[in-house]
């Protein structure tokens, strides 16, 4: 006797909405709508799973397309919103291109708040906040998440020290020496950040601060150099596989 397949299937394409999510119609236009129906080519009755970063993934079945738009029937919840892992990132925001990657990659891996950090060597001081957003969007649409990154302003380092929550472990990529990396995260299971300085560093009097700060950790990231995008994605990697949900 064949299988009956899954509904919906394994292909079904995944959108984030702004708005929360419940059963009834829901009308879709702009970027997304031009995606669906130009792009998948929707028909009527097709599926599509959405999510809105509130109340977790739901079905949506097409209705009625039109040119630019089009009704979703919202049927049913699919999955609750997912638990995050209490890890933020805190990097020097890089060269666009560069910054997008840390986003999407921060995303993917599960990381709760984004938080750029404005430091003496940064070549970056100013960030497009809603093309990063959408760079987050659609690394959720595509690994699965139900819950999107925060991402807030841009903060000078000092600042970020000053009102650092006491609570927090403030683990930061050291390239003059610190703990191995997972030796380090194992011992402070509970609310972490990863700080990521630019691509030249952080200079001494930053470094000093930095070390200066009773929740920060110096952490070592292996015995190569490795570019801030690299470092960030690294870090938050070790930290998911030692005491996040990996």
């Amino acid at each position: 006797m064949p299988a009956t397949p899954a509904w919906p299937p394994q292909s079904t394409p995944r959108l984030f909405v702004e708005t929360p999510l419940a059963p009834g119609p829901l009308r879709i236009d702009g970027a997304p709508a031009h995606y669906l129906i130009q792009v998948m080519r929707m028909k009527a009755g097709d599926p599509v799973k959405l999510f809105d970063d509130v109340t977790g993934e739901w079905l949506g079945v097409a209705q009625a397309i039109g040119k630019r738009d089009l009704v979703l029937d919202v049927s049913g919840k699919l999955r609750e919103r997912e638990a995050v892992p209490d890890l933020w990132l805190c990097a020097a925001p890089i060269k666009k291109g560069r910054i997008d990657w840390v986003v999407e990659k921060a995303c993917e891996l599960g990381v709760e708040r984004v938080a750029p950090v404005l430091t003496r060597r940064a070549v970056v001081d100013k960030l497009n906040l809603e093309r990063l957003r959408s760079h987050m969007i659609e690394a959720a649409e595509q690994c699965g998440r139900t819950a999107l990154p925060e991402l807030v302003e841009p903060v000078k380092l000092l600042a970020l020290l000053r009102d650092w929550p006491a609570e927090r472990a403030l683990f930061f990529a050291d390239e003059t020496g610190g703990l191995p990396a997972l030796e380090a995260m194992r011992a402070r299971p509970g609310p972490a950040a990863i700080l990521i300085g630019p691509e030249g560093g952080f200079d001494p009097e930053e470094r000093d601060a930095i070390r200066a700060h009773p929740q920060a950790v110096g952490i070592a990231l292996g015995p190569r150099i490795l570019r801030a995008e690299t470092a960030a994605a690294a870090a938050v990697s070790l930290w998911m596989g030692a005491v996040g949900d990996w």
